[in-house]
């Protein structure tokens, strides 16, 4: 799939109630992002190249530098200018006079049109009405490319600027539907709560913004602190069979191959092999156990900290006897601590007969009541949320994370800034969320208390190594929210109706074999819903309650 380059502009403008930054709603009927809140932005056009005449404070060999690009850089800019423009209205530009286009100048405004259909270029517009486009005052905020899986892909440069004073935005009405200025912290506090959806990226910008006071003070920062460029390249690795391959961005295995090779000498694997073990980190290693399967990815990673005779089992994993076997041979059964993320069947039953082998003390919380869980569980310590453990790796905190389980912890190894996150957030697909004890709600409270800790890297109880942390937890909350809005969309036009009826509504993406494990997390879903007060049940059947709005 042809990832296209793109740009997006954050307006900001400066309020008595401090910073606010202008939002746009995509149309329910977008491929894209349907119905989801975003900054003015698009692909990038050929004609946008084509705009020397009217550049100032950048020719494209200085905006080139500034992104890291050889060149092209440009075209970015007048991008983010023109689709800005087009979407809401709000045009970057200056007359002779190097002040910025008045409100009153309505043959400018009139172009709109034009320009959005493409009967008349930037250039062309700038030739017509004697502008020229400040380049310069547009601060590079951070760089996003699209991972694989969404119907289209883009290379995206995201800006911020002052909006001009006087010009009011407003909406195309195509593919735009709304507008609205907020302050980041509204945003953000929309997102939380659901009333807006947010791609990870815009989230991640609402974050940047949510902590400035004022334009001035945010364009500063940015010039101060250029972005990293985001990982666009192959990266070398070996195959099961120990073959060579380039691994592409947004492959499962590249965060991780990445990490272990940053020198590209393509000695990093790129598949998970059970009983082999993978140094992670100074003092960390994953050895995965061989319980491969739909629900389990390649198998349960079981996580050693530590070296020489001080170790510390995450997840001792199935009571698989191989793999107990590894383990105690790769720690010379020298294990202090066995602790679990939760009591789920392929991650704890190996933690008897480790403790039976070593004498180590089990960690972690109580077995919950329920059939799926492992009873014969029993910690010789419950772990409370926020404790410290010393380990042979370092500190590692403890983190309640209920939701996929009510035990279920997750645990922050602070030097590394890696998190074990067990089945909280997995490699590759969403959780199962299962009432009772699965909790749609804890599980959305949960994420976003992880978006407070300093989190670098994720270890997950199944798969790879995940990079940019805070940008997964926002894809993992973003996909729930927007299967929250199906949900309610399904009651809205289809209720009152039972479970199983609105299973096909609300997974019309997911193949009908799925139906069933996906019928837990939308009773999940229903149940936060019912919880917000937004949804009720009668007998078999849900539906909207009186208050949600239409």
């Amino acid at each position: 799939m042809e990832i296209r380059p793109a740009a997006t502009l954050a307006l900001t403008r400066d309020t008595a109630d401090g910073l606010e930054v202008l939002l746009l709603q995509r149309t329910w009927d977008a491929v894209f992002l349907p119905g989801f809140h975003v900054f003015p932005g698009g692909a990038v056009d050929a004609a946008d190249n084509q705009c020397r005449d009217f550049m100032e404070g950048h020719d494209d060999t200085t905006a080139s530098a500034m992104l890291n690009l050889d060149h092209g850089g440009a075209g970015y800019l007048v991008a983010a200018i023109r689709e800005c423009f087009e979407e809401a209205g709000i045009l970057l530009a200056v007359d002779a006079d190097d002040r910025p286009v008045r409100p009153d100048r309505t043959a400018v405004f009139r172009d709109r049109e034009a320009v959005s259909r493409g009967e008349l270029s930037v250039a062309g517009l700038c030739e017509r009405h004697h502008l020229k486009l400040p380049l310069d005052r547009l601060a590079y905020l951070s760089h996003w490319i699209t991972p694989p899986g969404p119907p289209r892909r883009f290379d995206t440069r995201f800006f911020v600027a002052a909006a001009p004073a006087g010009q009011v935005p407003g909406h195309d009405g195509v593919e735009t539907i709304d507008h609205v200025w907020l302050s980041p912290k509204q945003a953000l506090e929309d997102h939380r709560t659901g009333r807006r959806l947010y791609g990870a990226p815009t989230l991640r910008t609402l974050r940047v913004l949510a902590g400035f006071d004022n334009t001035e003070a945010l364009i500063a920062h940015t010039h101060a602190q250029p972005p990293e460029p985001f990982p666009s390249e192959p990266w070398p690795a070996l195959d099961r069979g120990d073959q060579p391959r380039q691994l592409e961005p947004g492959a499962p295995a590249y965060d991780e191959v990445r990490k272990l090779d940053p020198q590209r000498s393509g000695s990093a694997r790129a598949a998970i092999t059970p009983g082999l073990a993978v140094t992670l980190a100074p003092g960390v290693q994953r050895l995965t156990a061989p319980n491969p399967g739909a629900m389990t990815g390649p198998g349960t990673n079981s996580y050693i900290l530590g070296h020489g005779g001080r170790f510390t089992v995450i997840d001792p994993g199935p009571a698989d006897e191989r793999h107990i076997a590894a383990l105690l041979a790769l720690t010379g059964s020298r294990i202090e601590r066995i602790l679990v993320t939760h009591t789920h069947r392929d991650h704890s039953p190996a933690a008897g007969a480790l403790r039976e082998a070593t004498g180590a003390e089990l960690m972690g919380m109580p077995a919950p009541d329920e059939p799926s869980q492992d009873r014969n569980f029993t910690p010789d310590r419950t772990l409370a949320h926020g404790e410290v453990l010393d380990t042979g790796a370092g500190r590692l905190k403890v983190i309640h994370t209920p939701g996929h389980a009510s035990n279920h912890l997750c645990y922050l190894l602070e030097p590394e800034q890696m998190l074990f996150s067990g089945d909280h957030i997995m490699q590759g697909s969403t959780v199962v969320i299962n009432p009772p004890d699965g909790d749609m709600g804890a599980y959305l409270r949960s994420l976003a208390d992880l978006l407070q800790e300093d989190i670098r890297y994720i270890a997950p109880g199944h798969g790879f190594i995940m990079a940019n942390a805070h940008a997964v937890i926002d894809y993992l909350t973003s996909h729930r929210l927007a299967r929250e809005h199906k949900v309610v969309e399904a009651l809205r036009h289809h209720g009152p109706a039972r479970l199983a009826d609105l299973t096909p509504k609300v997974y019309d993406d997911v193949s009908a074999a799925l139906h069933g494990v996906a019928s837990r997390s939308l009773l999940a879903h229903l149940i936060k819903l019912e919880e917000d007060g937004r949804a009720r049940l009668r007998g078999e059947h849900w539906q909207l309650s009186d208050s949600t709005p239409a």
